[in-house]
């Protein structure tokens, strides 16, 4: 098949996306992707990218057209809607001119902004190929959830638009069974939604890192607790930090943070007044491929969200990759994501926002020997494995995209008949 994926972004910026397109590579598929210029999360376009250069690239046999947009600068406000709006707007214009050949189909990853579905329906008009559209992020809650718009009149524009979206999809993929039920209420046949979670790359696995590796210089001592991902405002970093306050009488406990995003400055803003820079440690971003190095050198991994009902229904995509690397886990989170790691065994799920639970947690873990926190970390490699593993999920998408490419080529017979 050859496979139109439309994304807003994709390599050289960090995505799973960019893992699930290598796959179908591998599983013999063609792949085209319509994306923009890189940008996040800095905010700012790559170096060597810009509107005029690099506008086709490929990328481990995966062809890329990329459209103009607006950096989302800081993230925050007009930017970030005009970056939204400029993708889908220019993607809307420009991705039929680009994306000239025939698709089986065309799957759109989307996660902020919902607004990655409007490309994706004029090419389907265009080209007739059918769509599957994987949820990452419920639109319009996840706006109100982060704070990010506040207008009941605004979010009910949004909601229509949602609606049309899916109405105008084939299939709707959801990375957490606590999607259904909302995607349901936007008017969506239960039949025509399917459980289709997050995996990570081959690269995270379990691994032993050599005596001088470079990663030992770079970490404190003592017992490490390490976040890697976004610094948001959906990752309740005020937990967080409240936390390292209550263990501040535990010297021993070193909190590692790595990964980047809209409140990196304010987080170490808060790390500075609340005097926490002797345990709490912001290494800024690495690549992926770099994390499961980082993971092998850490005593536990932690993962949080913020309290809401929006965010219950989700499983954070780090979820996976911790699994996936066999080492403890400590959750301070609600629902699906507890649900999970609360099952695998893999480590201790605490409500989210309390920072004082939290801070139990992770003294529990660390007064455990070493050769329990061993076996936790191994339930959850063994859990991911059962639950995640790459091929098996490729093999439920492959199947899903040739049973619509056959009904669109059954369709399009009778049509011409």
């Amino acid at each position: 098949m050859h496979v139109l994926i439309v994304t807003q972004y994709f390599w050289p910026e960090d995505f799973r996306i960019n893992g699930l397109a290598v796959g179908l590579v591998e599983k013999g598929h063609r792949v085209t992707v319509l994306t923009g210029i890189p940008n996040y999360p800095g905010g700012k376009f790559f170096p060597g990218y810009g509107v005029l250069s690099r506008r086709r690239e490929n990328y481990r046999g995966i062809e890329i057209l990329r459209v103009p947009l607006v950096p989302r600068g800081k993230g925050q406000g007009y930017s970030l809607f005009l970056n939204y709006l400029s993708f889908a707007l220019f993607a809307c214009a420009v991705g039929p001119l680009l994306c000239r050949e025939s698709y089986e189909v065309i799957f759109v990853y989307q996660l902020s902004p919902v607004t990655v579905g409007l490309p994706a329906l004029v090419l389907k008009k265009v080209k007739g190929s059918p769509i599957l559209f994987w949820v990452q992020d419920l639109w319009p809650e996840s706006l109100s959830a982060t704070g990010a718009v506040s207008s009941q009149y605004v979010l009910k524009i949004v909601e229509r638009l949602v609606r049309f979206i899916y109405r105008g999809c084939d299939q709707i993929l959801v990375q957490s069974r606590g999607f259904f039920q909302p995607i349901q209420r936007m008017g969506v046949d239960l039949k025509r939604i399917h459980y289709f979670p997050n995996s990570v790359e081959r690269f995270y696995h379990p691994v032993s890192l050599e005596n001088d590796a470079p990663e030992r210089a770079e970490l404190p001592g003592g017992f490490r607790v390490m976040f890697a991902g976004n610094i948001g405002a959906a990752q309740d970093f005020e937990t967080i930090l409240s936390a390292a306050e209550v263990l501040r009488s535990h010297p021993e406990i070193q909190w590692v943070i790595i990964g980047d995003g809209r409140l990196r400055a304010w987080v170490g803003e808060q790390v500075r007044e609340r005097g926490l820079t002797d345990t709490v440690h912001l290494l800024g971003r690495h690549p992926q491929e770099s994390m499961p190095r980082y993971f092998a050198l850490t005593d536990v991994l932690l993962v949080t969200l913020r309290k809401d009902p929006i965010f219950a229904l989700t499983i954070p995509s780090k979820v996976q990759s911790y699994l996936a690397c066999a080492k403890p886990i400590v959750a301070a989170l609600d629902g699906e994501g507890a649900r999970v790691v609360a099952e695998s065994g893999a480590g201790l799920a605490t409500p989210a926002g309390d920072a004082n639970a939290l801070a139990e947690a992770i003294l529990e873990i660390h007064k455990l020997p070493n050769h329990e926190r061993s076996a936790m970390g191994l339930r959850g490699r063994q859990y991911y494995e059962t639950h995640f593993d790459r091929n098996r999920l490729l093999d439920s998408l492959e199947a899903w995209m040739m049973e619509l490419s056959k009904g669109s080529l059954s369709e399009a017979t009778r049509s011409g008949s």
